[in-house]
């Protein structure tokens, strides 16, 4: 699926840690009826094998309702399951390296939280880049935090367009407007939420706001 940095607007992060009353592929179809625009699949406790699967399925409903699949980390499985791209942190894989294995099509994200680490993703061949963490996260205990300032300077040195994570709702998105993400990226703003295609509606509306549009 061709990238543009529309898809960055309304991110959303899957995380297990709500399931229950839902699985977690039928929360996805709602977070999706709701208005994602991209979604990134993040598992860190699946075998390899039922990642895959899992991928599979998740990139079957993601593309039934238009919207590209990130894979968290996993390049193996984002190249097997159909995925479109993969997000890479500062500890994994190159872009360079993944680059060249995955060739020009496919979605490459990169964490950055420096104006340094968002210029060598970009040079790399990196697509976007996830700036934050903007908020205290309930997901990330121990992520660094950035300012206002810090987001706004990352987002200015870079050609590429960036997405702001970490603890970003409803209630706190607002605060970040004018820094220049082009999205917002959520996790348990939409997947812990009662009504989870509801969540992600009112956020949408919000990232517009928050990304100028």
């Amino acid at each position: 699926m061709q990238f543009n940095s529309e898809q960055l607007l309304l991110y959303a992060v899957t995380d297990r840690a709500w399931t229950g009353r839902q699985t977690l592929l039928e929360q996805i179809e709602e977070a999706l009826a709701g208005g994602v625009t991209l979604l990134q699949l993040r598992e860190k406790a699946l075998d390899p094998e039922a990642f895959l699967q899992e991928a599979v399925e998740a990139c079957r409903l993601c593309h039934r309702y238009g919207v590209p699949l990130i894979i968290n980390d996993n390049v193996d499985v984002a190249l097997g399951s159909g995925a479109d791209g993969v997000h890479v942190g500062i500890e994994d894989a190159p872009v360079q390296q993944i680059r060249r294995r995955t060739g020009s099509d496919f979605i490459i994200g990169a964490t950055a939280k420096t104006v340094e680490q968002a210029r060598l993703a970009e040079a790399s061949g990196a697509d976007y880049l996830g700036v934050g963490a903007v908020f205290p996260s309930p997901t990330k205990k121990t992520a660094i935090r950035i300012t206002n300032a810090q987001l706004r300077e990352i987002c200015a040195s870079v050609r590429i367009p960036a997405v702001a994570i970490g603890g970003i709702n409803a209630e706190n998105a607002l605060e970040i407007c004018g820094c220049g993400a082009r999205g917002i990226a959520v996790v348990s703003a939409i997947f812990a939420a009662q009504d989870i295609r509801t969540a992600a509606a009112a956020l949408r509306t919000i990232a517009a706001q928050v990304a100028g549009i």
